[in-house]
């Protein structure tokens, strides 16, 4: 076994997109159990690498895949943003990269600022922020700081399996408990559970809703898909165990995959439903830069027949390309059949009783923190 390695120029074009029938672009062997086939190099690299064959047969010993974790002292931990198109202003991401490993992940891009690949890197090389809950309490005791719902799991889960050992949300929602400040989670692991005694508390003060994404309930089309999430039986419950706790609790059916899993919209809504979920939202399936070849090597590897079928719907609700960023149009695409699947998803949440009553988080009753401490108000 060899690696070769080749220049890139700095901001290489993509690679063309593989034709039906072709094999993968990349070697997937050594990583079972993980969503990505490929691990090119990001965009910003000056080199790329492969592994080939040099003629011993020496690839099929190539080691499994291990997930490695690196510990970085961030500086801050509050992202801000001015997207029109989406309902919170600041976010928080205590890892980056996700373990998950969906193929389809919009996300993954960001990886290659990192010197990363978007690919097999993404879901095997995680960043962990240790500092994260201190960073917290000191960016909400600054001076005319201003509440509003801070949205967790926006880009990568906060509850993907390394949670379990280091616990950053935990922290990050006893920073957010002891000062009464309104938080929105999305996630698609029922490791939320663990969680319900701090969710529970908060949501009798209004300071809370949780969503769960559920793309699929194909237990054999989600395991190729999102390896390391939750099982959609367990999504679910997480959804019945939430609600039951008095925790406000929604369903995102996303990303909506045209002619893969369009179909199963409106039985993840009454699913959804059913388990005690009163609100939902639908994400039109993203494809942006390095994503867009990762999800067509996973089409030929798992769905080859469906691959042309696929990829026209995708073009045909982003202007004839894989992807469209514009605002108000990239969560939903545009065209005939994106208007179908707008009109389906209204038509179904009302028959269901979804969206019937928006909540609103509370966030009159913050309290700013104050020498590592909650400052208590004096009347």
């Amino acid at each position: 076994m060899q690696t070769g390695r080749t220049q890139r120029p700095l901001s290489p074009p993509l690679p063309p997109a593989p034709e039906p029938g072709a094999p993968p672009a990349g070697d997937a062997r050594g990583a079972s159990g993980r969503g990505a086939g490929l691990n090119m190099a990001g965009r910003y690299e000056r080199e790329s690498s492969e592994i080939f064959d040099d003629g011993w047969g020496t690839l099929d010993e190539i080691e499994t895949l291990r997930t490695h974790v690196h510990e970085e002292r961030a500086r801050t931990i509050i992202t801000r943003n001015e997207s029109p198109d989406i309902s919170f202003d600041r976010s928080i991401n205590p890892y980056r990269g996700c373990e998950h490993g969906c193929v389809y992940c919009f996300a993954r891009p960001s990886h290659a600022y990192v010197g990363l690949s978007p690919g097999l890197d993404f879901e095997s090389r995680l960043t962990v922020k240790p500092n994260a809950a201190e960073l917290l309490e000191r960016e909400l005791s600054r001076p005319g700081y201003a509440p509003r719902t801070i949205a967790i799991g926006t880009n990568t889960d906060p509850y993907q399996p390394i949670e379990r050992q280091w616990k950053i949300m935990r922290e990050i929602l006893t920073v957010l408990d002891r000062c009464n400040h309104p938080v929105g989670i999305v996630t698609k692991s029922a490791l939320v559970l663990r969680d319900i005694d701090i969710l529970g508390s908060m949501a009798e003060r209004g300071l809370v809703k949780v969503a769960l994404s559920i793309t699929t309930l194909d237990r054999k089309l989600a395991r190729t898909m999102e390896p390391r999430a939750a099982t959609p039986e367990k999504r679910l419950a997480a959804i019945r165990g939430l609600s039951e706790a008095g925790i406000p609790t929604s369903v995102m059916v996303a990303p909506v995959i045209p002619a893969l899993t369009d179909s199963e919209m409106e039985r993840i809504l009454e699913s959804a439903h059913e388990a005690g979920a009163r609100e939902a939202g639908y994400i039109l399936l993203r494809l942006p830069i390095e994503v867009s070849p990762l999800f067509r090597d996973w089409l030929l590897r798992h769905r080859p027949d469906s691959y042309r079928h696929v990829m026209n719907l995708v073009r045909s609700m982003r202007g004839g390309k894989d992807y469209d960023a514009q605002w108000q149009k990239r969560m939903k695409g545009e065209g005939p059949y994106a208007e179908q699947l707008g009109r389906r998803f209204q038509l179904a949440a009302k028959r269901i009783g979804m969206n019937a009553k928006r909540r609103a988080l509370n966030k009159d009753a913050f309290l700013a923190p104050r020498a590592g401490g909650v400052q208590l108000q004096l009347f």
